[in-house]
């Protein structure tokens, strides 16, 4: 059963990631909720728009209230030794592929086309397994960090700490998202 909510957790967190590109379309493409639901009809587009961003972070939200859902697992000292030998930040190393998302959400000019590279984006997260970085978990005070462990593996960690020194770092609270991507519950949500 933790398989299938870690499958249905990690779709959901891919949906999450790429979601924006869909936001951004509809906005460019100037679509009101006005035009297809009479309760909007007479209220000003930006209204649509605003319902349309929080439509992706209220899901991001969820997404971390549901964390607690997965499996945990900690990192801890092991004899007093630290197993984390190296940090490196990583909110800045995704960036320029979701400014990446919006430029091609901007110059897709049919809805079929989007549909389509939604979909391959989508598909492409998926699999990739290390695209679980989703901009608006900066919005709610995450970071993304690599860290190196003492056996060399590289792990992402997604935390509302800061980490600055290797030797320090321990999570007794944290939940796996896959082998290699773990969400810190030591502070907040």
């Amino acid at each position: 059963m933790s398989k299938i909510i870690n499958i249905l957790f990690r779709l959901f967190l891919t949906f999450n990631a790429t979601s924006l590109i869909l936001v951004v379309y509809l906005i460019k493409q100037q679509r009101s909720l006005n035009g297809y639901i009479s309760y909007f009809a007479g209220l000003p587009n930006c209204v649509s728009y605003i319902i349309y961003f929080a439509t992706p972070l209220g899901l991001t939200y969820l997404s971390l209230l549901l964390s607690r859902l997965l499996i945990s697992d900690s990192i801890e000292k092991e004899d007093d030794r630290p197993v984390i030998m190296e940090i490196e930040q990583a909110n800045n190393a995704y960036l320029p592929s979701y400014l990446g998302y919006f430029f091609v959400a901007l110059s897709v000019p049919h809805c079929e086309t989007l549909i389509f590279v939604f979909a391959v984006l989508f598909l492409f997260t998926f699999l990739s397994q290390t695209l679980y970085f989703n901009p608006l978990f900066l919005v709610f005070g995450y970071h993304f960090y690599y860290l190196t462990t003492h056996r060399s593996i590289k792990i992402f960690i997604i935390t509302r700490r800061e980490l600055k020194d290797p030797a320090t770092v321990e999570f007794t609270r944290l939940k796996r998202i896959n082998d290699f991507t773990f969400i810190d519950k030591e502070k907040g949500l």
